[in-house]
């Protein structure tokens, strides 16, 4: 997507510490009240106004916990398969418990099921290549599994945080915003939805077909047409075929 959009756009994709290539400090917590407050921080150090803040999955509260603490630097939203309150949906509290409780030193440390598993399980148009199967695993192949395990943890633990970013998305309210949603991610679906088209009602949607939970590997051609799109048309807000 980024090299689609770069000639058009200022595109800033950073590693929340311990992810990625990135190293956390010593004592960093990895839970998304923290992450958050490293985006708003980076954010600041660049100098950065006008963001369009775009989020799937836990980037889409940690981006919006961002965007609704500082409304003033953000000039839009994209927002993808993603949630911003507290769930409390058995299956994803079973997620939660399964990959970030008792068993996930052995379910992700050790059996790596969430690369192994739960990607390849989630991709709906294709198979990752050699090289990029090797990209994902790379920054966790020295014992740094355990860093997985954080964010299906935090769907239960940062309660606290989910029903703070949800209390605060009304001061974003009047941003302009593009929604981006797949139809096959077994985590989020319709309800998930219309409850963000309810939150923002002047937002254009885009439906990304044959497209699962990772947007950037089934469809980024589709994302970047969305955003360009959207962009030409000055932000605006309509309904649109995917």
């Amino acid at each position: 997507m980024i090299l689609r959009l770069r000639s058009r756009f200022r595109c800033i994709a950073l590693d929340y510490p311990g992810f990625g290539l990135s190293r956390a400090a010593p004592g960093y917590d990895l839970r998304p009240r923290s992450h958050s407050a490293v985006v708003e921080a980076l954010v600041e150090h660049l100098g950065l106004s006008a963001v369009v803040v775009f989020g799937y999955a836990w980037g889409g509260p940690i981006g919006l916990g961002f965007a609704s603490r500082r409304p003033e630097l953000v000039g839009g939203l994209v927002i993808a398969n993603t949630w911003a309150w507290p769930d409390d949906r058995f299956r994803v509290r079973l997620f939660s418990g399964l990959m970030g409780g008792p068993l996930s030193p052995l379910l992700v440390d050790r059996l790596d099921l969430m690369i192994r598993l739960y990607l390849p399980l989630n991709l709906k148009r294709g198979r990752l290549t050699a090289r990029e199967r090797a990209a994902y695993e790379g920054p966790f192949s020295d014992g740094r599994r355990s860093v997985m395990r954080a964010f299906p943890r935090e769907i239960a633990r940062s309660r606290d945080y989910l029903a703070e970013v949800e209390a605060n998305l009304p001061r974003l309210a009047a941003k302009p915003a593009l929604i981006v949603w797949p139809d096959s991610d077994p985590g989020f679906g319709a309800p998930e939805l219309r409850r963000w088209q309810a939150l923002f009602p002047a937002a254009r949607t885009v439906d990304l077909v044959r497209t699962g939970q990772f947007i950037d590997e089934d469809a980024p051609d589709d994302v970047a047409s969305a955003l360009e799109e959207w962009a030409a048309a000055g932000f605006a807000g309509r309904e649109a075929p995917g």
